[in-house]
């Protein structure tokens, strides 16, 4: 293909109304929808008015297709992706205190100096040089206290834990050489630790999809993780092996962790009261159509 130059020129918001209502949308409050067109960047939109064309080569809409239905749908995305960072803010500081807490007593203070204890093939030396650069520039008045007053180059696990972004703690645990070292903290939650390892991958990726206000709806996740097989019992037939990298089966492992982290939470009551009150299609989140009746969810 030659590529060409970009000519279209930008639209005011008025144009990009009378553009949409062309191809076949319904505008039923116009001023609401311009106020919405000039916050929302038009192109943002068009991941969630797609699923509402009839053909997208001209992007022409069904009938009957309203703006209403769109700003819906974006309104759902987010209150998704806020619900989602609560269960990820949740799950990682606890996995932090778990991961400080077992290797602090089997290892003493400093596990994560010691080499031996983690693959070879990583690179732990390249590791410990970044947490190195992390509390150096950390404002944390106890990791500059616990770093002028003792010799190590580093603060104790419990403390430079705190430092670790979500990503460094999910390969700091995923490249521990022991398997039986990474089951002391998936143990904690009944779970084997490589589903553990592959979900917390999993989920620094969809971290950073929240942080950049990505689109969680009908999204096919480029990373998946590791269904369990085994362990935990009583989650296993709640996964839909079918849709291995929709969103559905990460919200089914959110759901159960948030019972061991936070027993009496509200997470899945506030998850299914957006599903029920915004009436969104749950298929092309690979929600099965019995899933309402399956044991993580009642």
């Amino acid at each position: 293909m030659i590529k060409q130059p970009y000519t279209k020129p930008a639209l005011t918001i008025a144009q990009q109304i009378d553009q949409l209502r062309g191809r076949g949308m319904v505008f039923n409050d116009t001023a609401r929808a311009a106020h919405y067109l000039s916050q929302i960047n038009y192109y943002r939109l068009t991941a969630y008015w797609l699923p509402f064309e009839s053909d997208h080569a001209t992007h022409t809409f069904q009938q009957g297709t309203s703006f209403e239905q769109v700003l819906d749908l974006y309104i759902f995305d987010r209150e998704l992706r806020l619900l989602v960072m609560d269960a990820i803010e949740r799950i990682e500081v606890a996995i932090r205190a778990q991961f400080s807490f077992q290797l602090g007593h089997r290892y003493g203070t400093h596990p994560h100096l010691n080499s031996a204890l983690f693959k070879p093939v990583w690179n732990h030396a390249g590791q410990v040089s970044q947490l190195n650069e992390e509390a150096r520039r950390s404002k944390e008045t106890f990791i500059q206290h616990l770093l002028a007053k003792y010799i190590e180059p580093l603060p104790p696990i419990w403390a430079v834990v705190e430092i670790m972004t979500l990503g460094q703690l999910s390969k700091w645990y995923a490249n521990l050489s022991n398997g039986a070292d990474r089951n002391l903290v998936a143990h904690v939650y009944d779970c084997d630790e490589v589903n553990l390892v592959s979900f917390l991958h999993h989920l620094s990726t969809m971290r950073n999809l929240c942080a950049h206000h990505s689109r969680l709806w009908s999204r096919e996740f480029t990373f998946g993780f590791k269904l369990p097989r085994k362990r935990p019992q009583a989650l296993l037939n709640s996964f839909n092996p079918k849709a291995p990298r929709r969103i559905y089966n990460t919200l089914v492992m959110m759901n159960y962790l948030m019972n061991q982290i936070a027993p009496g939470h509200h997470w899945h009551e506030r998850l299914i009261s957006i599903l029920t009150r915004s009436h969104i299609d749950t298929k092309p989140m690979g929600f099965p159509d019995d899933w309402k009746t399956r044991a993580i969810w009642c």
